[in-house]
């Protein structure tokens, strides 16, 4: 039963780290080379604001509208 339970421990240790190192991956990922470095805020009707319309139109958000300027 010890075995057991330091197992699942070890295992679910492992899975913790995997879910932290992803999430590190895509938070840190390079920005797109493509879109330039212009501060021109969109909302889309996906609901979310991209920083310029090039990072929408990369993510296929459709009806995108300048946001708070």
């Amino acid at each position: 039963m010890k075995r057991a339970r330091q197992t699942i421990t070890q295992l679910l240790v492992v899975a913790a780290a995997a879910v932290v190192i992803a999430s590190l991956s895509v938070a840190f990922a390079a920005p797109s080379a493509k879109c330039p470095a212009i501060y021109a805020p969109v909302i889309c009707d996906n609901g979310k604001v991209y920083p310029n319309q090039c990072y929408a139109d990369q993510q296929h958000a459709k009806n995108c509208v300048p946001y708070g300027i």
